[in-house]
């Protein structure tokens, strides 16, 4: 028998210009296009975090993106709810934050996956780590179970 490193560390690549999808991702990014009420990435997060990833290691193309503000807590739009007793809504939100331990990390030349993943070794180390295509959905209501042994 060998012995395996649990994987708890997965790296998003939401760094591109999302050409295939043009002209919808003109002004707003691939992975945050909305699908039943959810942006793309965040099915990709909840997914690692529901499959046993403690840090989501997401590769952007600049540090000011749309995709670190849908994640980050907002204490005006929370009050703002909280005003209107709006606390369900509230939840939804703080939940975001919560997901995973997510760090970030810049690509300021979209130059592929390899390089995405490039960009994010030195937040991996020698660890083994996941990695997870904001575009592809995985619809289960059983998570992927990344260290099982075959």
């Amino acid at each position: 028998m060998f012995d395996r490193k649990k994987i708890t560390k997965a790296v998003i690549s939401a760094a591109g210009f999302g050409t295939r999808m043009l002209p919808a991702t003109k002004a707003v990014s691939k992975e945050m296009l909305p699908v039943a009420g959810k942006a793309l990435i965040q099915y990709a997060v909840e997914e690692a975090a529901s499959s046993g990833i403690e840090t989501v290691i997401l590769v952007v193309r600049n540090h000011k993106s749309l995709i670190q503000a849908h994640f980050a807590r907002d204490r005006d739009l929370e009050s703002f709810l909280g005003e209107r007793r709006l606390s369900a809504s509230i939840q939804l939100i703080r939940n975001l934050a919560e997901l995973a331990d997510l760090r970030y990390v810049e690509q300021k030349n979209p130059l592929g996956l390899a390089h995405a993943i490039s960009c994010a070794r030195p937040l991996l180390g020698d660890e083994p780590f996941a990695v997870l295509l904001p575009e592809v959905i995985m619809a289960s209501d059983e998570p992927v179970n990344i260290n099982a042994h075959p």
